[in-house]
């Protein structure tokens, strides 16, 4: 049985993490709350572009675009979206378990035709782990993301695949459903599929529509159209490749804050019970010991 110093000792211990703990979760919660504002900011933006193109493909227009046309897969392009920092529970174990998935099943063309955007840094460690050179993304797309950030990898990515230089191209993030639940998700970035596109406002805003928004989708919008719907649609695919990295970005962000916020809930609950099992265990100790002391006294005094 451990000495009661040694007891005493470990409750200090346990007692200091718990603090740590409890301090990380009120920060990650902070974070958490600025991370869903800037959805909320985005949402209606997306809301408002998914329409426009919503009442446009109802039409069964023909779109001809660089960006949805089919090719052989030669190359492959990941991105993956993690964390700069851990202690975020399963978040990242995740996220590289998936790419390690992803890799296995391209791996018939080859290391070389296998290229890992890594926006975080725990998944750039990961993919250098196994081998890969990692392209080069802005560190703070994953802990600050911004659409300007975004667009500039969602060009690269645009300028790789028309030049042929991928033919494919992949993403992986978690999508922030609830403080409990952070969905990952694998898309096909490159080529887009628009009957895609024009889905994700109902994910986004699942469980939450209000009549307005009932009374607005009832309502069919006529445009006015120079030169075509075609072109419009066409040119309309930058700016929702870019929507798309910088909705990615953001979601990601704030599944890691729910993430963490939960891991360290779950730390502080735990060492909270671990403070009172050692704290009877020490007061067990503790009155063995006075326990022993008096039946010498006692034992000393009938001599």
């Amino acid at each position: 049985m451990a000495s009661l110093k040694e007891v005493k000792t470990r409750i200090n211990s346990v007692k200091s993490t718990q603090k740590i703990t409890s301090a990380m979760k009120m920060v990650a919660s902070a974070k958490l709350h600025k991370a869903q504002g800037a959805i909320e900011n985005m949402l209606p933006y997306q809301k408002k572009l998914n329409k426009i193109l919503t009442n446009f493909l109802s039409s069964d227009l023909s779109v001809e675009s660089p960006y949805v046309q089919e090719r052989e897969v030669k190359r492959v392009a990941i991105v993956v979206f993690s964390s700069n920092t851990s202690l975020c529970g399963a978040f990242n174990a995740n996220v590289i378990k998936m790419m390690m998935q992803i890799i296995e099943e391209f791996q018939t063309l080859g290391q070389d035709n296998i290229l890992i955007f890594p926006v975080g840094k725990k998944v750039d460690e990961a993919a250098k782990r196994m081998g890969f050179k990692t392209q080069e993304v802005s560190p703070t797309l994953s802990d600050k993301p911004t659409y300007r950030e975004a667009a500039e990898l969602a060009h690269q990515l645009m300028d790789m695949y028309v030049a042929g230089e991928v033919d494919r191209v992949e993403i992986i993030y978690h999508h922030f459903k609830s403080m409990g639940m952070q969905i990952l998700l694998r898309e096909t970035y490159l080529p887009i599929n628009l009957t895609n596109v024009v889905g994700e406002e109902d994910r986004n805003k699942e469980g939450s529509r209000g009549e307005e928004d009932i009374q607005e989708n009832e309502i069919t919008n006529d445009y006015i159209i120079e030169p075509n719907a075609e072109e419009l649609i066409a040119s309309l695919i930058p700016t929702v490749l870019n929507q798309k990295i910088f909705t990615a970005s953001v979601d990601s962000n704030a599944s890691e804050h729910a993430a963490r916020t939960l891991a360290m809930q779950v730390a502080t609950d735990n060492a909270n019970e671990l403070i009172q099992d050692l704290t009877k265990q020490y007061n067990k100790s503790r009155q063995q010991a006075i326990t022993n002391e008096l039946l010498d006294i006692v034992g000393g005094s009938m001599k």
